[in-house]
């Protein structure tokens, strides 16, 4: 029995499937896959603005891209491990529910550059990181250029044509009216670039303006 395992032993060791890791090896690609979940981390801080922001998910990116290194670096070695890896992870089932669209596509993210460091493609680790940081920093500066707002204008029939000349030329979706003798409530979308206080000190500055409520929200929530 014991000639028989010894004899599979040598022949998946010359097919290369079963390889042997040094102290060098492993300690390189978790380094790697340290500086990309830095990276990652680093992108997902500064430039990530969604709704459901939490710190613990970028440490949860950190830990996700390591541990999945080193998964990699076993089941790389070992064609039988990697088999029963797989039918291990295929029992994990994961309940927590992701709020943000772009959440997941930070766990892939992470999973991506975990997946290629410890397969020892530091380059494609470490290039693919900084490529895809690159073009999600541009995709939000580009959509974050302008914010989305809720504009609510509650005022008499005194100040209608003053605040028409003062909203004129605005892309504005009106939402509600309300009338109530001569008080007139509208909320409108739209959509700025420029900071807003100037525009609420002029609204609010119109005769008949009772008063001026202005709201940033997130128009996919």
């Amino acid at each position: 029995m014991n000639s028989i395992k010894s004899l599979l032993s040598e022949s998946m060791q010359q097919m290369g499937m079963i390889e042997s890791l040094s102290f060098g090896t492993v300690a390189a690609a978790m380094a790697v896959a340290f500086f990309c979940s830095i990276l990652i981390y680093l992108v997902y801080r500064y430039f990530y603005k969604g709704v459901s922001y939490s710190p613990k998910f970028g440490m949860l990116l950190i830990m996700l891209t390591m541990v999945t290194a080193f998964i990699i670096l076993c089941i790389s070695t070992n064609l039988v491990l990697s088999l029963g890896m797989v039918g291990a992870l295929s029992i994990v089932r994961f309940r927590a529910a992701v709020k943000e669209p772009l959440d997941v596509g930070f766990l892939f993210y992470a999973i991506a550059a975990g997946l290629t460091a410890g397969a020892r493609l530091y380059l494609v680790a470490v290039a693919g990181t900084v490529i895809v940081g690159i073009v999600f920093i541009l995709c939000y500066l580009i959509i974050n250029g302008s914010a989305a707002y809720l504009l609510v204008i509650r005022y008499t029939d005194q100040a209608a044509a003053a605040l028409e000349t003062a909203l004129s030329g605005r892309k504005m979706q009106m939402k509600s009216k309300i009338r109530h003798k001569d008080v007139t409530e509208e909320t409108y979308a739209l959509t700025m670039k420029a900071d807003s206080k100037a525009f609420v000190d002029t609204l609010s500055a119109i005769e008949g303006v009772e008063n001026v409520v202005f709201v940033q929200y997130h128009q996919e929530a």
